[in-house]
């Protein structure tokens, strides 16, 4: 998706600046925004376009469902914060089971910046009024738990331990985060939180 944004960007507009790191989504945005906000609906076009056709071969990860029951059943409120498009979310969390179990869903559509600006937290901690006082005695109310360096970034700068699910270790070490738990399997979440001390 980003090499296809980049290169209709730089078509446009001609080269972007060379470096190490591939152009991310949010930078192609921000850049575009800053230079040729002309071009930002053709740019989503095209990422929109990619996460149809993503849709169509979306599969559940394994234990994914077990994970958002078991933090149901521990007391937590669930939130689903994705990069993605609002409509494309929600049809694949219709999809498979799990739209009736999340209490919050926030998109792309719903934020000011993309991960990993911490903006989606704002919007959660909005939505779950309750958030703040719901953490167990001696343990984080919260947790934001995801498979990239973008989610840890995101859960530091907005002050939530990060739960990494089969992130790279590479990654996670260059982006200097530091996770609170390690999964690799997401249904080892329910007992992690169920591990967690009890309500005083």
């Amino acid at each position: 998706m980003a090499l296809d944004m980049r290169g209709y960007l730089e078509a446009q507009r001609g080269p972007l600046p060379s470096r190490p790191d591939r152009y991310r989504v949010g930078e192609l945005i921000a850049l575009c925004q800053q230079q040729s906000p002309d071009l930002e609906a053709n740019l989503w076009s095209i990422a929109l376009d990619h996460e149809w056709r993503a849709l169509a071969a979306a599969t559940l990860e394994p234990g994914a469902m077990d994970a958002v029951r078991g933090a149901r059943a521990a007391g937590f409120q669930t939130a689903l914060w994705t990069n993605n498009a609002r409509d494309i979310t929600l049809q694949a969390l219709a999809r498979f089971g799990l739209d009736a179990l999340l209490d919050v869903t926030v998109t792309r559509d719903d934020m000011r910046q993309l991960k990993p600006d911490p903006d989606g937290w704002r919007v959660i901690a909005e939505r779950i009024t309750a958030l703040a006082g719901t953490g167990r005695n001696g343990a984080p109310h919260a947790f934001v738990i995801g498979d990239s360096w973008v989610d840890g970034v995101a859960a530091q700068a907005a002050g939530v331990p990060f739960i990494a699910y089969r992130t790279k270790p590479e990654d996670l070490e260059r982006w200097r985060v530091t996770p609170f738990a390690q999964l690799t399997h997401l249904g080892e979440l329910p007992a992690l939180l169920a591990s967690l001390p009890e309500p005083a």
